[in-house]
């Protein structure tokens, strides 16, 4: 009787492993592969059976079913991350364990390896208790892993400010349709639900309930690839995407960070060919859930590749075709291409999962926001307004522009995958890159009326093909073989400059351009300029079809009002800007060039013309014809803020791309170097000539007479006191720039206090504006009154990324 006592008292982790696994797992499901992983139905729960220790594997987690909401960007089919890790029992505990592969000694010392990993802490993921065991191999309960927030849901939810959300446990279980194990790869999934009680608008806005929404993450234990793919190095001018570690175990003297490229392997058949099959191509497999014509555009625009790995020496190494009903497209075995559904639309995404030791992308996947077509759709119903009685549905000018759009969308996002960065200095070369950000081309033609027959390019540019050359070709001697594509790329004149560059507010890049076309900025913005004048004369019911409220009108007219905004961003980087390239020692590239005196006073000159009245009016139908919004079709955040309430206002958009061009040329950056740049070429214009020249051109002037051109001349004037205002009163300001921004608000004060205007709007209008340089001046900023700030419509992506 005693010693059953003390049995029932045994621990139950002891008891437990009294049982073989085949004991254990009577009535499982059990599904072998890499990691055999069983499913238990009458328990709920999801077990493993490990038998391999101490070897590493890839854990990749997942968000297979998302929120549908771009601005919490919790999206269908998102990645969450990939990382090295290995089971190691201890006792009768398995973890699961992270080492810190960012720090490395590459050598054949072991001590020296040793060292390094010492020195930098690894993780533990997860802690099992062995449950069964067989012959070394153990049985673990991996429930409480699956059912987890690995993908970070709370964490986005918080820091998307939509409110405090936590895993309710008790409506969150496995999901058993994709508990699955193959050879190289084991799939696991949970149905995760998160309560809160302050749900945000972003999730009110898409979630059943906000209260308590639920969506699915995926953990996948993946098996490495072998020892057989070689890491290729990083060049800067390359335009590849690259993984950094940093080699302790490098020569003193050397620098100790290493960059290797991401990218697939693809190896040849004959590696002294000059053409050859490849021993296994890349294939990408696209959703079956996208409709047609959809479909059909994203094949073709995903198949483009297919002609550069022909010019690296490849045949048949590429191809794209439909992922069959039977696969899973979160199975790392397949490179996919998802169209995602979202409440608003947002950015496309190209990503992979990486083999963080060298670089080797194991599957790509893109992400296909299905907004972007229906919104390049609505860009051409402005540019063309089509619907005046002569509309043909079956040879639709705007659908055909949509589906080029997507084509090209679907080839940049590949590229992404292939491992292949943005190359903003493309548009400049003429469309020789995918990889770039393209406006739809957009002209005047011989008619007078706007021209978009060749609105996006087909086929891959030239540059891709280059980058191609550079990240997959086959090389004899490889060192010689990479320089030689380098070499070939500049002598074709095909230049690269990437996102860091490239960004509007404290960008200096002169030809490096987001949503850009045109050999030179100031050519793009002088085109823009006059598509966006003929297309607003010709605005009316025309752009919406029959039977939609007038209310729609507003949808339409913003992005062809705001369709100058990127190329507006474009023109003002060539103020105080410099010509660069990413050059290493031993090229023959000039590193920095000024932009020329005589091309930065043009520019200031055609951003100012950007903000006349002529520019800014409103077209009479925008004013005499866009009523209040009718029942069923509430306001959103496509439509202009205004001051007006339920009518339609035309002064707010005005004071909208007042503030574009404004806040971009005194962007603090910018200003210090308008500030600075006389220093090493007095030629060039400084701070003071750039504000002295728009104080000429928005201030010393008489206001017009009539009183709608008056009223938008003074909200210039306004949006230009306030920049002023904020340059002055932001931390990073430069001093210099601080001081010659409160010199020429002295001259205004002054201006304004002399020249108080002819009737009541422009006096209240100036005694306002002295008034409230009275305050800054006086350090009184407390009093100051709050600077008017609206809502700018979203623009990027105008249709892709």
């Amino acid at each position: 009787m005693l010693r059953f006592l003390l049995i029932l008292l045994l621990p139950a982790s002891v008891w437990a492993q009294t049982l073989t696994i085949a004991e254990k797992t009577v009535g499982f499901d059990c599904k072998p592969g890499f990691v055999t992983v069983c499913w238990d139905a009458s328990a709920g729960k999801v077990w493993l059976d490990i038998e391999r220790f101490d070897e590493d594997f890839l854990y990749v987690n997942s968000l297979p079913a998302g929120l549908g909401s771009n601005d919490v960007g919790l999206d269908r089919g998102q990645l969450g991350g990939e990382r090295i890790v290995r089971f190691e029992r201890i006792g009768n505990k398995v973890l699961l364990v992270q080492p810190n592969l960012d720090y490395r000694a590459v050598t054949d010392n072991a001590a020296e390896r040793k060292a390094v990993e010492d020195a930098f802490a690894e993780s533990v993921l997860f802690g099992f208790d062995v449950a069964a065991e067989t012959d070394g191999r153990v049985l673990v309960d991996a429930t409480a892993f699956v059912v987890r927030d690995a993908h970070g849901v709370v964490r986005r939810l918080k820091n998307t400010r939509q409110g405090s959300f936590s895993l309710e446990k008790s409506r969150s279980t496995p999901y058993p349709a994709n508990i699955k194990a193959f050879p190289d790869n084991t799939e696991m999934e949970a149905r995760l639900t998160f309560t809160g009680s302050e749900p945000g608008r972003f999730v009110r806005q898409v979630a059943a309930d906000p209260t308590s929404f639920s969506v699915r993450v995926r953990h996948s234990f993946v098996r490495l690839p072998d020892a057989g793919y070689t890491p290729r190095e990083l060049h800067p001018q390359s335009g590849f995407f690259g993984i950094t570690y940093v080699d302790y175990a490098t020569p003193i003297g050397t620098r100790k960070e290493n960059t290797l490229i991401v990218r697939h392997r693809l190896e040849k058949q004959d590696p002294t060919a000059e053409m050859s099959p490849a021993v296994e191509p890349i294939v990408y497999y696209l959703d079956p859930g996208t409709p047609e014509p959809v479909r059909g555009a994203l094949l073709d625009g995903a198949r483009w590749w297919a002609a550069s790995f022909e010019a690296a020496g490849f045949t048949d190494a590429y191809r794209v075709e439909v992922l069959p009903d039977t696969a899973d497209p979160m199975d790392v075995r397949y490179n996919t291409i998802q169209w995602v559904h979202r409440a608003t639309r947002g950015w496309s995404y190209g990503g992979s999962v990486v083999d963080p030791r060298t670089g080797e992308i194991i599957k790509g996947h893109v992400t296909l926001g299905s907004l972007r077509v229906r919104q390049d759709y609505l860009i051409a119903e402005g540019l063309l307004a089509p619907y005046d009685g002569t509309f043909d549905s079956e040879n639709d000018p705007m659908l055909e522009l949509a589906l080029a759009r997507i084509r090209q969308l679907s080839a940049h996002e590949v590229g992404h995958t292939l491992g292949i960065a943005h190359n903003f200095a493309a548009s400049t070369n003429g469309r020789t890159s995918v990889m770039d950000y393209p406006a739809p081309l957009a002209t005047v033609g011989t008619d007078g009326l706007v021209d978009v027959s060749a609105a996006y390019a087909t086929g891959i540019g030239a540059w891709d093909t280059q980058a191609v050359k550079y990240g997959y070709g086959v090389f004899e001697d490889e060192q010689a073989g990479l320089q030689a594509v380098l070499d070939e790329t500049r002598a074709l004149g095909l230049r690269y400059i990437t996102d860091s560059d490239a960004r509007p507010m404290g960008g200096a890049h002169p030809v490096a351009h987001l949503w850009d076309n045109g050999t030179t900025a100031l050519e793009g913005l002088s085109t823009a300029m006059a598509v966006r004048e003929v297309a607003l004369r010709r605005f009316n019911e025309n752009v919406i079809r029959e039977g939609r409220p007038l209310a729609m009108l507003e949808e339409t007219l913003v992005p062809l009002y705001l369709g100058h905004r990127y190329a507006v961003e474009a023109a003002v980087k060539l103020v105080a800007g410099a010509d660069y390239d990413y050059t290493v020692r031993g090229d023959s590239a000039t590193t920095v060039v000024p932009v020329p005196a005589d091309v930065q006073t043009q520019a200031v000159d055609q951003l100012l013309d950007v903000v006349t009245p002529r520019a800014l009016r409103m077209p009479p139908a925008a004013m005499d014809q866009i009523p209040p919004r009718p029942p069923g079709f509430p306001s959103t955040r496509e439509l202009f803020d205004g001051h007006t309430g339920l009518l339609f206002d035309a002064i707010a958009p005005a004071r909208t791309v007042s503030d574009l061009v404004f806040s971009l040329l005194t962007h603090p950056q910018r200003a210090a170097r308008l500030a600075y740049q006389p220093i090493a070429d007095p030629q060039l214009p400084d701070l003071n000539d750039v504000l002295m020249t728009v104080r000429r051109r928005v201030f010393d002037v008489d206001l017009p007479r009539n009183a709608y051109d008056a009223e938008l001349m003074r909200t210039v004037q306004r949006a230009w006191v306030d920049a002023l205002l904020r340059l002055g009163q932001t931390d990073d300001t430069a001093p210099a720039v601080r001081a010659i921004t409160a010199h020429h608000l002295r001259a205004l004060e002054a201006l304004a206090e002399a020249s108080p205007g002819r009737d009541v709007p422009s006096q209240a209008h100036r005694i306002q504006i002295r008034d409230d340089i009275r305050r800054y001046l006086d350090a009184n900023l407390e009093q100051l009154d709050p600077i008017e700030s609206l809502t700018v419509p979203p623009g990027s992506p105008i249709g892709g990324q």
